[in-house]
């Protein structure tokens, strides 16, 4: 039996990450959850997931930065990373914008509302599932 995949869902909302995390779990992964990007960061260091759910608007560190902090580091850049926002064509009144999200170095990208079942089956597809 091979071993089960983790995934950290990083997302400043509890209910959706919860839900997120439930859905995952449902389909065989371990997951564990973080609260903004700092905390994102330093679960990803003490134990590496195999593959990372990225909320974009986040206090403390936005999933950009952390985005950016990971596949700018050797140790961490081969982690597939999945980015979350609502950013896309909803909220026009902050500095995040559609083209910033496109642009980072994430390997899929979901505006919100992305239902659980979109977001297993990015992580599945990433993970080569």
């Amino acid at each position: 039996m091979t071993d089960k995949k983790r995934i950290l869902v990083v997302d400043d909302e509890p209910d959706f990450a919860s839900i997120v995390q439930k859905n995952l779990e449902k389909e065989g992964f371990e997951v564990e959850v973080a609260y903004d990007g700092v905390e994102g960061l330093e679960k990803v260091k003490a134990n590496p997931p195999d593959a990372i759910v990225l909320d974009v608007m986040m206090p403390e560190k936005d999933g950009y930065e952390m985005c950016k902090d990971l596949k700018g580091d050797d140790k961490y850049s081969g982690i597939p990373v999945l980015l979350l926002t609502a950013v896309a064509d909803r909220v026009s009144s902050t500095r995040y914008s559609h083209y910033d999200g496109m642009n980072t170095e994430a390997d899929d990208y979901l505006p919100k509302p992305a239902s659980a079942e979109q977001i297993t089956e990015s992580i599945k597809s990433l993970l080569g599932i």
